[in-house]
């Protein structure tokens, strides 16, 4: 865990050097990265599957640069583990950062992104870029998964939106705070003053 490798997408001349987006992309596992073992029967977290979601997009005149945290399910994330993910994620977002990545995105499991996304919010309460949580309810190896458009749709939206942190998912880009994961739906939603 914890390696780093720039992928770049686009052209590379002058002019796109200059105007390329650079992303950070920070993988803590989940279902969207869950695998199927054949000896097992079973769907885990082994390994970060990030780069072959990106080999299926295209991306023009943007970096995406892979952090690899941690393979969890969310569910089995500790105090720590949030704290951990919300350290890397101040080094490149927080006012004093130096760094020059334009936005961050996490992926991260469903059932608790809530949980990172207020914590991220807690700590980074005025963040200089886009800090962007997304995830799915089917993992990216599984016919019918959202994972894909998930990624795809939460890279798209950090060059849209203002510094604050969001879940993008589903076609929906929700500030926090207040989101919230509707079970009975099967998306995230946002309640109406902030607070779920």
């Amino acid at each position: 865990m914890g390696e780093r490798k720039r992928l770049l997408r686009g052209p590379r001349c002058g002019y796109h050097r200059r105007h390329m987006r650079k992303i950070m992309l920070m993988t803590t596992g989940g279902t969207i990265e869950k695998t199927y073992d054949e000896r097992t029967g079973e769907l885990s977290n082994r390994q970060s599957i990030v780069r072959r979601m990106l080999r299926r997009l295209r991306l023009e005149d943007t970096e995406v640069t892979i952090l690899e945290l941690m393979s969890k399910d969310s569910l089995d994330l500790t105090p720590g583990d949030r704290h951990r993910i919300a350290g890397a994620v101040e080094e490149h977002a927080a006012p004093d950062s130096r760094s020059d990545v334009s936005a961050v995105v996490i992926l991260h499991g469903t059932d608790t992104l809530q949980q990172t996304g207020e914590l991220l919010l807690e700590r980074i309460p005025r963040p200089r870029v886009p800090i962007v949580l997304t995830g799915a309810l089917r993992p990216f190896e599984m016919k019918r998964s959202d994972a894909l458009q998930n990624l795809n749709e939460a890279l798209f939206a950090t060059g849209l939106l203002e510094p604050g942190v969001y879940c993008v998912a589903h076609g929906r880009a929700l500030r926090f705070p207040g989101v919230y994961k509707d079970r009975e739906r099967g998306t995230f939603l946002r309640s109406e003053n902030g607070k779920e």
